[in-house]
């Protein structure tokens, strides 16, 4: 069933939704070669508490830390360690907070260092195809609607999207209806309507679709071992068109990047 939210519900989401962008930002300034994602991890934490939210992974399902980060061949759900990141990796942080009972959850995916041009060209791509989806976004359409414009635009490069891991609504808990996939044909699944909220989070691969879980429970991998990059972010429709909760823009003044790429979904512009 999709719990449809109203407009000052949208607004604590947003809140939520701008703690976890902040978060990541913080690690923006952070992530480098020679650090430890288990040191990233500890300073999110303290970071969303500080914030007054709580981190939404952090026992979510039995999950033992507040971020999923993810390098290379890793799809999603990679458990922070002492492997210190060295240059050439890529890395998704998966970020949720918890607060005035909704929970706001995106991710990026980061370069540490010189990568290689293929990978890069990955990461640009993923993270295209994420506003290409969110632009199906809106009312009348439906779920496969968002899924099939992403799985064009990435497939219509070479890469593999994956098929066993999707995006979802968002609220009061952290997974709600409908199930957002990241492939499908147009005019499918549910209706699109005023007043909901979802995560769309194309996963897409270098090379294979296909996948596989480790014996942790948690971490997932590519089949061939080849590099998988991951973009979120949480978006509403008002007033019938998708309007994004979310932002990179404290990733990219970290990181000295100027981008206008959330103009669009936006009525009013962020102030950082």
């Amino acid at each position: 069933m999709i719990i449809v939210k109203s407009r000052e519900e949208i607004e604590l989401m947003r809140e939520s939704a701008l703690i976890v962008s902040k978060t990541l930002g913080m690690i923006a300034s952070e992530i480098k070669e020679g650090v430890t994602t288990l040191y990233l991890d500890k300073l999110a934490e303290e970071f969303i508490r500080d914030h007054g939210a709580v981190p939404s992974f952090l026992g979510l399902y039995g999950f033992p830390n507040s971020l999923c980060m993810s390098p290379n061949s890793q799809v999603v759900h990679g458990i922070p360690n002492n492997t210190p990141l060295q240059s050439g990796d890529v890395i998704s942080v998966d970020c949720g907070a918890f607060k005035n009972g909704y929970h706001g959850d995106h991710a990026y995916s980061f370069e540490i260092g010189e990568v290689a041009p293929e990978t890069k060209r990955l990461l640009q791509v993923t993270k295209e195809s994420l506003y290409v989806g969110i632009r199906e976004f809106k009312l009348g359409n439906r779920v496969e609607d968002v899924g099939n414009a992403i799985q064009k635009y990435t497939e219509s490069h070479g890469y593999g999207v994956v098929r066993e891991l999707v995006g979802h609504g968002l609220g009061q808990k952290m997974h709600e209806d409908p199930e957002m996939p990241n492939y499908g044909k147009r005019g499918r699944g549910k209706l699109f309507v005023e007043g909901m909220v979802v995560a769309i989070e194309p996963m897409i691969n270098l090379g294979t679709r296909n996948i596989k879980q480790h014996k942790d429970g948690w971490t997932i991998t590519t089949a061939d071992g080849k590099p998988s990059a991951h973009f979120e972010h949480d978006v509403a429709i008002i007033d019938g068109k998708p309007e994004i909760l979310s932002t990179f823009g404290y990733i990219y003044k970290a990181l000295g990047i100027v981008s206008n790429e959330e103009d669009e979904f936006r009525k009013v512009p962020l102030v950082l």
